[in-house]
């Protein structure tokens, strides 16, 4: 999958709080996160991560200059 830092990620399960979208904060072998909803941070391994993720929200500006 391609994920770059900035973009949201739509999960099929819920954070404790409530909230479904993460932005990414880092890539590599682990992804940090941080909630949207609440602002907690953590780190999740990339094979785990992709298994969760429902759809990735891109900015505009950032398909264009590609």
């Amino acid at each position: 999958m391609d994920i770059r830092v900035g973009d949201i990620l739509k999960m099929k399960k819920e954070h404790p709080c409530g909230s479904k979208e993460m932005l990414v904060l880092r890539t590599g072998a682990d992804f940090k996160l941080r909630c949207t909803e609440c602002g907690r941070e953590f780190m999740i391994p990339r094979s785990k991560c992709e298994k969760k993720i429902k759809a990735v929200q891109r900015e505009q500006q950032d398909e264009l200059k590609q």
